[in-house]
């Protein structure tokens, strides 16, 4: 990323600059301070799989989160290299040290990611066209399987509520078993490391998937799940580090559990939720003395609606959420497509962003999640429905015809390198 570009996810003094950056001092800052420097590289890892008519073209990048505009863009520099895809899922990590200043936002530039800067929009979209077409030109016939694995105890309840301790990992290997590509899903905020911290970071998520990559050789693509509700138990670069190596060694684990094979059906169903107007209410965020008809109006600095993507492979299936689900109605959701393959997962902060998606009784409580719920006590629980109905669809869906896979890269100002299966 080009030097000093302000880091995306915490809008805390820390973060802040005293004054905003109003004499042009920083070429990419202005309500925020600029990065120093890396801790570890920022990625995004893409994933082609296709099989009968369905593409499916899958990036994981290192972001708090990605706006449907980006999931637009990607797609118009695929099809600009000729690529096209039944399905785009751009998926956010999550991570609160990535970069900001790419969304094209006023709303989102002031509370968490910076004045929108077309030039570092253009980085971040190179990076991903490079891991794309790495993807496209290592494609060849794989296997796939699907597994879990309970995860360490590294996270807690911001609602005092039991969480979702399941990893999801889907699996693509050659025929003679040479590795591919890992899928991985889990529920972990990316905020191990705090507002202090002013060093472009994947935070724990990434620690994990670099372990991943070295252990198994391929590229390992981190989707989060339903986080809404869901912290990192422990903080600071040490547990960052420590969590993400924990992380890696029980997914290497089920890694290599975890049977691969020919003829992974592919399936891909769409479908759009409709919200109501979005509003901040002032009794979430202030108390419950404030009167319930207080509320601030966001007009069209949001959606009113959003697309969710489902897709299946074999016998794994999973639902685009564009924002952070609460666990329990994350839990609803895997439960449904559950019913259909052995592994489901919810793939959050997927192709766009609408904030918290909450239950009606997490929505009435006073505080930072419920603050930033923005759709009202309705939104979570109308966004699950639409997404546990995909996976029903999928459920019927099914086809057979072995997929062909995967690539990665970094994110960098500099023309890409070809490396094995990095670039660089």
């Amino acid at each position: 990323m080009p030097a000093g570009v302000p880091l995306a996810g915490y809008g805390s003094p820390a973060r802040r600059l005293f004054l905003p950056d109003v004499l042009g001092r920083h070429p990419h800052a202005f309500w925020f301070k600029p990065s120093r420097g890396s801790r570890d590289p920022i990625m995004a890892r893409a994933l082609v799989t296709e099989a009968g008519a369905e593409r499916l073209l899958w990036v994981a990048v290192d972001l708090v989160a990605v706006d449907a505009g980006l999931v637009d863009d990607v797609r118009a520099r695929a099809a600009a290299d000729g690529f096209t895809y039944s399905a785009v899922i751009l998926s956010a990590s999550h991570t609160h040290s990535g970069p900001g200043a790419f969304v094209d936002s006023m709303l989102f530039g002031v509370v968490a990611t910076d004045r929108f800067d077309p030039g570092v929009r253009r980085v971040l979209l190179d990076g991903i066209e490079a891991a794309v077409r790495h993807a496209e030109r290592g494609k060849a016939p794989a296997h796939v399987g699907a597994g879990s694995q309970t995860a360490p105890a590294l996270t807690q309840s911001r609602l005092d509520l039991p969480l979702d301790p399941q990893i999801a990992l889907v699996k693509f290997v050659r025929p003679d078993g040479a590795p591919v590509a890992l899928v991985w899903n889990y529920a972990i905020h990316g905020t191990t490391l705090g507002p202090r911290n002013l060093k472009l970071s994947g935070d724990v998520m990434g620690a994990a998937s670099r372990e991943l990559e070295r252990s198994i050789g391929a590229p390992a693509l981190y989707v989060n799940g339903a986080v809404g509700d869901v912290s990192p138990g422990e903080h600071g670069e040490a547990a960052a580090e420590e969590a993400g190596a924990r992380l890696a060694e029980v997914i290497g684990r089920a890694w290599t559990r975890v049977q691969a094979r020919d003829g992974g059906a592919l399936s891909v169903s769409h479908a759009r939720v409709e919200l109501e107007a979005p509003f901040v209410s002032m009794r979430n965020c202030l108390g419950r003395w404030v009167p319930g008809f207080l509320t601030v109006p966001l007009g069209a600095a949001l959606p009113r609606s959003a697309e969710l993507v489902a897709v299946s492979v074999g016998d794994s299936a999973w639902v685009t959420v564009p924002g952070e689900l609460e666990t329990r109605l994350g839990q609803v959701v895997k439960s449904v497509g559950r019913r259909h393959f052995g592994v489901a997962f919810v793939a959050g902060l997927s192709n766009g962003y609408l904030g918290y998606l909450l239950t009606p009784g997490a929505y009435h409580r006073t505080g930072y999640i419920e603050c930033a719920s923005l759709y009202g006590e309705e939104a979570g629980e109308r966004v699950a429905k639409v997404a546990a109905g995909l996976l029903e669809r999928l459920g019927a869906k099914r086809a057979t015809r072995a997929p062909r896979v995967a690539g990665r890269a970094r994110i960098s100002s500099e023309p890409p390198c070809c490396g094995g299966s990095r670039l660089c």
